[in-house]
């Protein structure tokens, strides 16, 4: 029998007349947003109200919404450095506000310090959590530890005495005392008499709708579009959210959406409606009346989401909206829908999603007949298409200009005041198609055909066993016509003389050739083929070198390696080859290194002398870091140079003296504002040498990021011809000339060893400027065509898993077209234009499966992203690169072999690519994940198992990480073993010395068909979403990533999945390694000052010819032209931070979801 709600168990909570109220978020430029989701979960199973603010949130957002939502607490995650500056400037706001009492707790794994903790904690944050806590009280236990905190230090709600129009905290006090009925009857009727009759009534617009209708992403457009066109109306907007009934918590989620909060005229309050099947809360009345004659301008209340019968709002406001979508059902349906009859403007939202216009057609139909108007003109029902998801959306703009003008005929508001001067020339959104709508199930159709080419290479394999015993029947017949071998018999026979007959032959010879003729036919071409080349192949790997053509460069090397004991081991094992169809299943489902479908790697053999090590740095200044890499690259014969950015930087942001900006320049990674900042980054490394390459993880500012490297790799070349053509010092001149009344910019400290200068010549001022423009530009091209190296630029794994994301999605994407656009214009053959990762999606909690299908996912997306913008597949497939981390898991040992051959499959069979194209070239990185900040000392043992895993499979591109990158930036000292275990491995492990050492195994070859099969799987449920495209519409692919984080989490604290060091082997009490004792690395005052200093120097230096690059940039976009051909001017005068805000304006700001 069903209990009552009341009766079901929760959590025990604590005794409080009123739910306790806290904002949630991670700390700016932070995108970690899987733990404070999983905190903010629990907190609201505490019975506790919680407006969730989501990542990237700076210290004065939060402050400004907890005092606004009067809020109890804040709890933060921060897990990218700076926490010591973010949470003291946040008690440092709070304090300054009035607002001390509002209690803050954190968290960030590993990266804060015990010691930190302790600092931290008596500055005034509550507490501030390390995993040990996690590990020792468990999630659910911890959380109840932050609300009883909360509770205990919870300030006695007062009604204020006087309520001031420009305080957010006296008019937050008035809201929370109606909410929490503070106030008598008597006290009610005083203070509604009191705004009624108050001169100013702000008209106030009710905005109500069904759940997912888009609801607060309308409201966000409408704010930005006011904010913009009557920058000094004060707005303010109550947004409602349902309580729930079994736990008596809330998430209020609105807030998260709306970028324009930034405005200081805005004042928004969330509410839970506390009380069940209500789209309000029952003294939404009284908060509405209170805020239209608090001298606001304007007052937007936002429902719950409503069924078909709710009308409520209608009677709380002067003029109602109904936000609704073309999902409502049969056409029947719009009869049962209220507010189709009091609602004065209706938006018909998402117009984007399929039978959108058959919709807008059926709900003007239905809004006549309830209205009886039968004559009115379509275009005259209030009723306004839009897709509020999408930048500068122009039914958004017809909507809202009409909607000021229905306000005005309504309430006879002043024309003047309330008139928008906007662009309205098109009335009807028109959605940004990135992938035809024909095109949507390609991922199903690569599924299925995967399958149908294993189904098949079955049957042709089976086929080919038969054929083999057959042939070898007549031959142990003697035969006298027996064919060649692969040859079928008929085919001897037309081409022998025309005597032999079937009369010549006995009648068992002529069935076995007709069986065997029988079973040759049921194989393709390709299979008889590859049976066919195999005797010469296998005799070519087993002399005694080797000899292969790289577009059209011979590589030569030995076949076999002398171990210790003087035996010869072979580069490559070769399968057993006595049965045709075992052979040919090897051949068609695996084959050998650098042949199709690539399953054991893309090239028939390591390179010589270019292990797949990659130097990874990334702290503090560009000179620190640069310092680091000629550190790691000496005695290599190749610099393969991975950077790592800070978070600043990574969100496309300028150093700051802000304290929350300031505290995370040059942390966990390297401060790059500038193009200067970049020609130091690289400086002494030639760019365009073949024995350098360069990885840049960078995400949404990767094209600013991009257009920097290029111009640097340019500029270096300039330098060097000036040097060898004898015109430097005419070239010294001109640039004295050019620094006359200020100091050019220098490369701060000594160059380290190694490092010749190559790219400090010319800080401060470009080639351009130097040389003709004829030469220029011939330097220019032939620099683009040699520059080696990747961006990350994946933005659809930043909007699922990694969130930095700073642009829409579709901008976003533009932008990565045109990137890939200018680089098949120009020949960028050597330089990977996007790195397609899964890294950062395991890091955020995806298991291996999810990972990798996510991943291809999303590279096939991008193929079919750029097939419908006109590229040829040739042209831009080689310039693709994917990155993966490497785990524990055992479907790791097998990721990059079925990566290979998906990619090959599908890259000749679906698009028809060449050769070059179904190669897939990919970088593992050890996973960030399995370090753990207990015990980091056993973080090494981990890696070197995951490297192992990832140099069997014959990745491109390694790099290890550091054991202490748990709880800090890595140490020269870390950094310095992390490189030694893969070059252990490389240069001493035997059996190493195999270049396949997979292939052959049993449970290998199983793991590599499960995994596909797995791949293919989620592939379908992606699919049956309408690609990655409307999976990520719905959140399938962050919310599948969440759950498996939490799915891991919980078994690591429950102790189910053993860690070494973590939950089981724990050390002796007291002697447990805990970060606090390690050598932190943190960059230093000294070097965030001098990144501050550069940045601003360099924009007042280059204003002149910066601000008009701005412009033009601006108006590329809008003519939709490619930016990156004019990022690529725009970068060699403009910061990146000046560059992405001129963007924002023009290609929309990314919108957090929840």
């Amino acid at each position: 029998m069903n209990r009552p709600a009341s009766e079901i168990n929760v959590s025990k909570k604590p005794g409080v007349a009123s739910p306790l109220r806290f904002v949630t978020a991670a700390s700016l430029f932070d995108g970690h947003d899987a733990a404070i989701n999983i905190m903010r979960r629990l907190i609201q199973a505490q019975g506790c109200e919680v407006i969730h603010l989501g990542h990237n949130r700076s210290v004065l957002d939060i402050v400004r919404a907890a005092i606004q939502e009067d809020a109890d607490a804040i709890a933060i995650s921060s897990y990218q450095g700076g926490h010591n500056e973010y949470f003291r400037f946040m008690i440092d706001q709070l304090k300054e506000r009035g607002a001390g009492h509002i209690q803050v707790f954190g968290g960030g794994g590993g990266t804060i310090t015990l010691e930190e903790i302790a600092e931290l904690e008596a500055y005034g944050v509550n507490r501030i959590y390390h995993p040990d806590d996690g590990m020792g009280m468990g999630l659910v236990e911890m959380i109840e530890d932050v609300v009883i905190r909360t509770a205990d230090n919870r300030r006695e709600a007062l009604a204020p005495v006087q309520v001031i129009k420009d305080d957010s905290s006296s008019i937050a006090a008035m809201l929370t005392a109606l909410e929490t009925g503070l106030l008598s009857e008597a006290e009610l009727k005083l203070k509604r008499r009191e705004w009624q009759g108050a001169k100013q009534q702000a008209p106030a617009v009710g905005i109500t709708g069904t759940g997912g209708a888009g609801k607060s992403s309308v409201t966000d457009e409408l704010l930005n579009r006011m904010v913009a066109g009557f920058p000094g109306k004060r707005i303010a907007v109550l947004a409602v959210d349902p309580t729930r009934r079994r736990t008596g918590g809330a998430l209020l989620g609105d807030r998260i959406r709306m970028n324009s909060l930034r405005s200081e005229n805005i004042y928004m309050r969330s509410m839970a409606t506390r009380r069940q099947h209500l789209a309000t809360s029952a003294m939404l009345q009284d908060a509405i009346s209170f805020l239209k004659s608090t001298g606001f301008d304007l007052v937007i209340v936002e429902t719950a989401g409503i069924g078909q019968s709710d009308s409520e709002i209608v009677d709380m406001v002067d003029f109602s909206c109904y936000v609704m979508t073309s999902e409502f059902g049969a056409q029947s349906q719009l009869e049962k829908i209220d507010m189709l009859d009091y609602a004065e403007l209706v938006v018909l939202n998402k117009f984007d999603k399929r039978a959108a216009e058959d919709a807008l057609r059926d709900v003007r139909k239905q809004w006549k007949r309830n209205h009886l108007a039968f004559t009115m003109e379509d275009d005259d029902v209030p009723v306004y298409p839009t897709i509020a998801s999408q930048f500068n959306d122009p039914g958004i703009s017809w909507m809202f200009v009409n909607l000021l003008r229905l306000l005005r005929e309504k309430l006879d508001l002043p024309a003047e005041e309330w008139t928008a001067d906007i662009d309205t020339s098109v009335h009807t959104p028109k959605a940004t198609v990135l992938i035809p709508g024909n095109r949507t199930r390609y991922l199903a159709e690569i599924a299925e055909q995967g399958r149908d080419i294993n189904k098949d290479i079955e049957r042709q394999s089976e086929a080919a066993s038969l054929a083999q015993h057959y042939y070898e029947c007549l031959k142990d017949l003697e035969d006298p016509h027996l064919p060649e071998l692969f040859c079928r018999s008929n085919e001897l026979r037309s081409s022998r003389s025309a005597d032999i007959t079937d009369s010549d032959t006995d009648g068992t010879l002529i069935l076995l050739r007709q069986r065997y003729d029988s079973a040759l036919s049921e194989l393709s071409n390709e299979a008889i083929g590859l049976l066919k080349e195999w005797p010469e192949r296998k005799e070519g790997l087993r002399t005694e070198q080797y000899s292969y053509e790289v577009r059209g460069r011979e590589i030569t090397g030995n076949n076999f390696k002398e171990s210790l004991s003087k035996l010869q081991i072979p580069k490559l094992g070769m399968p057993r080859d006595r049965d045709w169809g075992d052979l040919l299943s090897f051949l068609m489902r695996e084959n050998l290194p650098g042949a199709y479908p690539y399953t054991a790697g893309v090239f028939p053999y390591r390179r010589e002398g270019e292990d797949p090590t990659r130097m990874f740095a990334g702290e503090g200044t560009p000179e620190r870091t640069n310092r680091r890499f000629h550190y790691l690259s000496r005695d290599h014969a190749t610099a393969r140079l991975s950077t790592a950015f800070d978070s600043v930087t990574l969100y496309g942001e300028d150093p700051h003296t802000r304290p929350d900006i300031y505290g995370k320049v040059g942390n966990a990674g390297v401060s790059i504002a500038t193009l200067d900042d970049l020609k130091k980054l690289y400086s002494g490394f030639d760019l365009c040498a073949p024995t350098t390459s360069v990885s840049m993880t960078i995400n949404g500012p990767a094209p600013m990021m991009l257009a920097f490297f290029m111009n640097a790799a340019i500029d270096q070349q300039v330098e060097k011809h000036l040097q060898e053509t004898g015109q430097w010092d005419k070239a010294e001149k001109k640039i004295k000339a050019y620094f006359k009344d200020r100091q050019q910019p220098v490369y701060e400290g000594e160059l380290p060893e190694g490092n010749d200068g190559l790219g400090l010549a010319l800080l401060g001022i470009t080639g351009d400027k130097l040389i003709d423009a004829e030469t220029y530009e011939k330097i220019k091209s032939e620099t683009l065509k040699k520059v080696r190296g990747t961006v990350q630029a994946d933005i659809l794994k930043e909007d699922q898993a990694q969130n930095t994301c700073i642009f829409s999605t579709e901008f976003a994407m533009r932008m990565m077209g045109d990137i890939q656009q200018y680089f098949v214009d120009n020949g960028v053959r050597n330089f990977y234009s996007i790195s397609i990762s899964g890294y950062h999606i395991a890091e955020a909690g995806a298991n291996p499966i999810s990972q990798l299908a996510f991943t291809l996912s999303n590279g096939l997306t991008i193929v079919e992203y750029y097939l419908a913008r006109g590229m040829n597949i040739d042209d831009f497939a080689p310039n693709l690169s994917f990155f993966f981390s490497n785990g524990m898991d055992p479907e790791y040992t097998v990721i990059g072999r079925v990566a290979r051959r998906i990619w090959a499959r599908a890259m000749r069979e679906r698009y028809g690519a060449n050769r070059r194209s179904q190669m897939l070239k990919y970088h593992i990185q050890t996973s960030g994940r399995s370090l753990h900040a207990q015990e980091i000392q056993f973080n090494d043992i981990r890696t070197t198992l995951q490297a192992l895993y990832a140099l069997f499979d014959n990745c491109n591109s390694l790099h290890t990480n550091a054991y202490d990158e748990a709880i800090t930036t890595p140490t020269e000292e870390s950094v310095r073993r992390a490189v030694a275990i893969q070059m252990i491995i490389n240069k001493e492990l035997g059996l190493n010395f195999c270049e396949n050492p997979w292939q052959g195994s049993f449970i290998v070859d199983e793991l590599t068909d499960l995994v596909e099969e797995a791949v293919y799987r989620e592939f379908e449920r992606i699919s049956e979403r309408g690609g990655v495209l409307g999976a990520m519409d719905t959140m399938y692919q962050r919310s599948k990533i969440q759950e498996e984080s939490l799915y891991y989490e919980s078994k690591k604290h429950d102790g189910s999945l053993p860690l070494i060091g973590v939950n089981t082997f724990l050390g002796e009490e007291g002697k447990h390694i805990h970060g606090g004792e390690q050598e932190l690395m943190r960059s230093t005052d000294g070097e965030k000052d001098q990144q501050v200093h550069n940045v601003k120097e360099f924009r007042w230096a280059h204003q002149l010819e910066g601000d008009p690059q701005l412009v033009k940039l601006q108006q590329v976009a809008r003519d939709r032209k490619n930016t990156f051909e004019a990022l690529m001017e725009a970068g060699k005068t403009c910061s990146l931070g000046s560059m992405s805000h001129a963007l924002y304006d023009v290609g929309g700001e990314y919108r957090r979801n929840m």
